[in-house]
């Protein structure tokens, strides 16, 4: 590992980012798509081997997980339980629907298609899971995150992959030994379902109890850090957060549960644990880092064979969304509804990644892989503009970037 040429392989990504970002800014669009975009051209074009990026992959690879991770605390960090419970209902029923329905359209389209039943249980679970992060990002930079269907949306998403985990270990128990064990979805779904239960009953139940039990231990830290040899909240924050990022991805789920239920935690101890100036500034570093890795994982060249399927399953993935997610969120009213179906339909990483799964254990081929890798691309790249257009059209108001 040369660290000369990973410091400047670092200036060229971040200038290159910031630049696409601006720029996208500039025309009115989210700067996420612009980050994607220059992924794509630094994938795609002899900048990728005049950088060397494939022998330093893992070093970026770690730092696109980690700009996720953040960028789902710092959304987390406005996201109060007390918020998050009064659309407990509405989410869930978003999140149920979001689930069954593409999954169903998937399963359905590449089995008649291709007649490889396990090929379409894989494309049936990568149009199920939504790409938190993306959507996380959109909201965060339009200030929307307190607004009703930004927590219906995160909410959703959140309950979202945890079903995602349960169908993506159906799917691969299917593949590595042709049957389906029951015990151990049972126990990958008991595990989900007692992690996140037990962190939201700590915010919502235990921090109150113990605020009057203890008062003296929460006094606002303007007041605490004078005193000598204190912890200081983003050192905290930094503490609580990858423990139980790294706790979900023991019990199975996703990194980025944990990060987001950190966050949480950390908003009911705003006043005297404040930690969003320092994670802002962290993940203004850490974040492009992941939509710069969503688009370096597509290769274009791929596409051109399967173009036709690529086109069904991408229309199939975006109406199956739009229409199961807003039909959950319809008792908030027509507009709020599609703000919703819009904000649940792009796949991103996720999808690419359950589709790396099917490969790496024989289940699908390239061109699947390839018709993945176009649905999670466009799903991603369409969401934006519409999610900024739909919060325009409900508020009937200039959105600040």
């Amino acid at each position: 590992m040369d660290i000369e040429w990973i410091l400047f392989q670092l200036f060229i990504l971040v200038l290159f980012a910031r630049l696409g970002a601006i720029l996208f800014e500039k025309v009115g669009m989210p700067a996420v798509i612009g980050e994607i975009l220059v992924g794509i051209i630094i994938g795609n074009t002899i900048l990728f081997g005049y950088l060397r990026l494939e022998t330093d992959f893992e070093v970026f690879q770690v730092l696109a997980e980690l700009g996720v991770i953040f960028l789902l605390f710092t959304v987390g960090l406005e996201t109060r339980f007390s918020d998050l419970k009064m659309v407990g209902r509405t989410a869930t029923m978003v999140a149920v629907l979001g689930v069954i329905v593409p999954f169903a359209a998937g399963y359905l389209i590449i089995d008649l298609a291709t007649h490889q039943p396990v090929e379409a249980l894989f494309m049936g679970a990568a149009m199920v899971a939504t790409s938190v992060g993306i959507t996380a990002r959109v909201i965060r930079d339009m200030n929307l995150t307190n607004t009703i269907e930004s927590k219906v949306i995160i909410g959703a998403a959140v309950i979202d992959d945890i079903l995602g985990m349960i169908v993506l270990a159906i799917v691969v128990g299917v593949a590595a030994g042709g049957t389906l064990n029951l015990l151990d979805v049972a126990i990958v779904a008991g595990l989900a379902v007692v992690f996140v239960l037990a962190v939201i009953f700590i915010g919502t139940r235990f921090l109150p109890r113990a605020r009057k039990w203890a008062p003296h231990r929460f006094t606002p830290w303007k007041e605490r850090k004078k005193k000598k040899h204190l912890i200081s909240p983003l050192a905290l924050a930094l503490i609580v957060c990858f423990g139980l990022s790294a706790l979900a991805s023991f019990v199975g789920l996703a990194a980025i549960i944990g990060a987001f239920l950190a966050g949480m935690t950390f908003a009911e101890l705003e006043d005297i644990a404040p930690c969003k100036e320092g994670f802002e500034s962290i993940s203004e570093f850490l974040v492009p880092f992941f939509f710069l890795f969503v688009g370096i994982s597509v290769d274009v060249s791929s596409f051109g064979e399967v173009a036709f399927l690529a086109l069904i399953i991408t229309v199939a993935a975006i109406a199956t969304k739009f229409f199961a997610c807003g039909l959950g969120a319809i008792k908030l009213g027509g507009k709020s509804a599609v703000i919703v179906g819009v904000g649940m339909v792009p796949r991103g990483e996720v999808g690419i990644i359950v589709a790396s799964i099917g490969l790496s254990y024989g289940a699908i081929t390239n061109s699947m892989f390839s018709i993945v890798v176009a649905m999670s691309l466009i799903t991603t790249l369409v969401a934006p503009p519409l999610l900024s257009y739909t919060f325009r059209r409900r508020l009937g108001r200039a959105l600040t970037q």
